[in-house]
């Protein structure tokens, strides 16, 4: 991932020594069970255990002439072992370093991501809890539908972003897998047993039919627990972009001192951290079809997806994790216009509580739905610029038959919709 959208943890946990660790440390812990299983000697592994060293100049030196880089790595740490250098990767193929590691390389990431969630999911409680009560409207198509709160909007996105969290905490358990069955995963060149106890000392599970490699299904699914997060995101990044509008201007992105957001224009101040995480999702949506393409290899093995895999693990866990911190920084940075996200209820009128005038001629008169939809939509329609649905209604002598001013209080208090978000709250804490 490019520095713009790094992160210290993230740069450090994929850098090249990094993955480079991971596998020397499952050469370790499978020599350390090769000694125990009599397989090599005991001196072996303590000396391997003592002295291997990962040095990535070296080993990239090495890659040059044998175009290998596991190769030039188990060459490598062999030389800084010396003569018990030769019991290093004993018994296995390739992919067997390659995935077990990646798995622990790309759990530990997960977990990176999972803690940083906290901290978001911290940020918006504290939101919703501020605003459970502030009113505001609700909008479908665009268009001005209902009453609604602040509070209560930012719940469902936020129910959204736990049902991600889930989602990647089954696929960071799924993923903790340890394949050492070498070449075509038969376990021909080493015990079945050695398998199963190299991934108890390494916290992981064992892949029990394998091919030469993890079955790829595994990788598509952190990704697409990625991409869903992601999805999230943006459809909340979205929603703060429509807010920010300016003939809405409910909310406004923080603004430091000295930013500016436009070359052109000074007054402006942009949706810039929303419009990103809009961007950065397209990404991450990019990332998961990779992986599901990767699943088909021929076979019991290519390395079609080697390649890609190299890319799109880093580079999705990077941005997850650096759009998670900016979104962080957006929320508790938002100014939330109480007093306009009111008056914009307001901007026509009162027709946003239409529905409970419908209700009201229903359950209180006994007119059929058709006639009294029919009624409250002619009334709210004929609205000229200035004019006010309640007293429209209370002037109108057909209507305020069925309207006592005590009826049309109630109906345009917005009592009856916090009311009832307000027992939502109580049912399902968040």
């Amino acid at each position: 991932m490019i520095d713009r959208y790094s992160t210290p943890e993230m740069k450090e946990h994929f850098a090249e020594k990094a993955r480079f660790e991971y596998m020397l440390k499952v050469e370790i812990e499978v020599a350390r069970v090769q000694s125990q299983m009599g397989i090599i000697p005991k001196k072996a592994y303590q000396n391997i255990a003592r002295k291997s060293k990962v040095h990535v100049p070296r080993i990239l030196e090495i890659e040059k002439t044998t175009k290998h880089d596991v190769i030039a790595f188990v060459s490598q740490v062999a030389e800084t072992v010396g003569s018990d250098g030769k019991y290093i990767h004993f018994g296995l193929t390739s992919s067997d370093v390659l995935d077990t590691a990646l798995s622990l390389q790309i759990s530990q990431a997960l977990q990176i991501v999972i803690d940083e969630i906290q901290i978001l999911k911290k940020t918006f409680k504290k939101l919703i809890q501020k605003h459970q009560g502030t009113i505001c409207a609700g909008r479908t198509h665009g268009i001005f539908a209902e009453i609604t709160t602040f509070g209560f909007k930012l719940s469902g996105f936020l129910s959204e972003i736990l049902r991600a969290e889930d989602r990647i905490l089954r696929a960071q358990k799924q993923f903790q897998i340890c394949k050492l069955s070498g070449a075509v995963g038969t376990s021909s060149a080493i015990p079945i047993e050695l398998e199963s106890q190299v991934a108890k000392g390494l916290g992981l599970n064992v892949e029990k039919f394998a091919t030469q490699v993890i079955p790829r299904d595994r990788h598509a699914e952190v990704l697409m627990s990625l991409a869903l997060l992601g999805s999230a995101y943006e459809r909340l990044a979205v929603e703060l972009r429509h807010l920010q509008r300016s003939e809405v201007s409910e909310v406004i992105e923080g603004f430091t001192p000295g930013q500016k957001g436009s070359s052109a224009m000074p007054h402006k101040k942009n949706p810039i951290s929303a419009e990103n995480l809009t961007g950065l999702s397209r990404l991450l949506k990019g990332y998961a079809w990779t992986a599901i393409e990767n699943i088909p290899l021929w076979h019991e093995r290519d390395i079609s997806h080697s390649s890609n895999e190299r890319v799109i693990f880093a580079d999705a866990l990077t941005v997850t994790h650096y759009m998670t911190r900016r979104l962080e920084v957006l929320l508790s940075g938002l100014f939330i216009d109480v007093d306009r996200m009111y008056a914009n209820t307001q901007m026509l009128g009162g027709v946003l509580y239409s529905s409970h005038l419908l209700l009201h001629l229903v359950e209180k008169h006994g007119l059929s739905r058709e006639q009294a939809y029919e009624i409250v939509q002619k009334q709210s329609h004929s609205l000229k610029p200035g004019q006010n649905l309640k007293e429209e209604i209370s002037k109108n002598a057909d209507l305020k038959k069925y309207f006592k001013k005590a009826d049309l209080d109630q109906i345009f208090s917005g009592k009856k919709h916090l009311e009832a978000i307000q027992q939502r709250f109580k049912k399902y804490k968040i």
